[in-house]
């Protein structure tokens, strides 16, 4: 038996929020808030470089499910590979070091397929 979503940004309380949050962010950003490339808004799911929301602080590491500071664009394969972790990042405008999650390797380039 499945168990059951029990996500406030799935299906809860923050839901609505949620996906205002989304459409803003949708409309303000352009680049992968995981590894800085542009993201392409034609490309639509399962494509593996479509856009999603990753939570800068993931849900399941207390971060909040639906504040928009704690909501970034990212491609799919990035939020995918970021998961549930807190990495050290990198200012991709400055070059300074930050505290998050940002600096991941890069396992593959999917837009040779």
């Amino acid at each position: 038996m499945a168990k059951p979503n029990l996500r406030p940004d799935h299906n809860g309380t923050q839901r609505a929020q949620f996906e205002s949050n989304k459409l803003k962010i949708y409309a303000s950003q352009k680049n992968c808030g995981i590894c800085g490339k542009p993201v392409d808004f034609s490309l639509k799911f399962p494509h593996p470089l479509s856009r999603c929301i990753d939570h800068i602080i993931p849900v399941a590491k207390g971060g909040h499910p639906s504040d928009i500071a704690n909501l970034q664009l990212a491609h799919m394969t990035c939020n995918r590979r970021k998961s549930d972790k807190l990495m050290p990042e990198r200012d991709f405008t400055t070059g300074t070091e930050l505290v998050s999650n940002r600096l991941l390797p890069l396992t593959y380039d999917w837009k040779t397929i």
